[in-house]
């Protein structure tokens, strides 16, 4: 979340052109739509949905607790959209305070984790779909998002037990995506083109998170 709080991506609402999705359009292979926007698209016809399982995680080490639909996208990644990094974030707030923003429609952004200082991670989005999290519709669509509470002037919010769970997340994420583990592919949010965010701020030990998440990713999940 950084120093300011987080603004949706500009995600595009359903327009015109989604809206033509279904009927002759659709059935006819869709001559004012392209193939691979028709492939991202597909779940907008009515009728078909992805199959979900409510509560379920991506992740074992996690809790479901669910943000608001206003605050992500409904998508079928990595089909759509290749996943291939991982957001690091800093929530300037305490855990609870975090999951009450991303459950409010009018926050208007959310990550796919939460990691507290005791290393309990919430996911409040499934990887599969696109949350407003980076403030970079392509980041977004590219990317998971995990924030961690506390605040970026504060390098005692950023305990080991925090590292060490994130770590393995963040590795699990990597394993699963085929993503390196590297400082290309796994960034803060003050990295990520376009915004005016900070975090993690000067105070995330990146030599000590990158360690760990290399030594996670060589233990079987």
């Amino acid at each position: 979340m950084g120093q300011r709080k987080a603004s949706k991506d500009g995600d595009r609402k359903v327009g015109r052109r989604a809206l033509l999705i279904g009927g002759t359009v659709a059935a006819a292979g869709s001559a004012l739509l392209a193939r691979d926007e028709l492939g991202r698209l597909w779940w907008r016809v009515p009728g078909v949905e992805k199959p979900r399982k409510d509560g379920a995680v991506d992740y074992a080490g996690a809790r479901w607790v669910a943000a608001s639909d206003a605050n992500w996208r409904r998508a079928d990644r990595p089909d759509d959209y290749g996943i291939d990094m991982v957001v690091i974030h800093v929530t300037q707030g305490g855990f609870d305070s975090a999951v009450k923003a991303f459950q409010n429609p009018s926050h208007g952004a959310a990550s796919h984790y939460i990691v507290r200082k005791d290393g309990h991670i919430a996911q409040m989005i499934r990887e599969l779909d696109v949350a407003y999290h980076a403030g970079n519709r392509d980041y977004n669509e590219r990317s998971v998002g995990i924030e961690h509470a506390g605040f970026v002037d504060r390098p005692q919010d950023f305990t080991d037990e925090m590292y060490e769970a994130s770590a393995r997340l963040t590795a699990r994420i990597c394993a699963r995506y085929e993503i390196p583990v590297d400082r290309e592919h796994i960034i803060g949010h003050v990295e990520v083109p376009g915004t005016d965010h900070t975090d993690p701020g000067p105070h995330w030990d990146w030599d000590k998170y990158m360690r760990l998440v290399r030594e996670a990713r060589t233990v079987p999940a």
